[in-house]
């Protein structure tokens, strides 16, 4: 099943996840999350659906 990814800047990615948003970026550079573009101000985009699957998010 597909669906519309919710996307959220790496700022707010991390505060949902409770992680700093240094954290968020070794996710994308390490391929965890999957980078969706940019936003107005240049700050990556990730989809916070996929954000709750990874364990790290989980385990907090």
């Amino acid at each position: 099943m597909h669906h519309e990814p919710r996307l959220v800047d790496i700022y707010a990615a991390a505060l949902h996840a409770r992680v700093k948003p240094g954290t968020i970026r070794q996710w994308l550079r390490r391929g965890k999350l999957t980078h969706h573009g940019y936003d107005h101000d240049g700050r990556a985009l990730v989809d916070l659906d996929e954000l709750q699957q990874q364990p790290a998010v989980n385990a907090a």
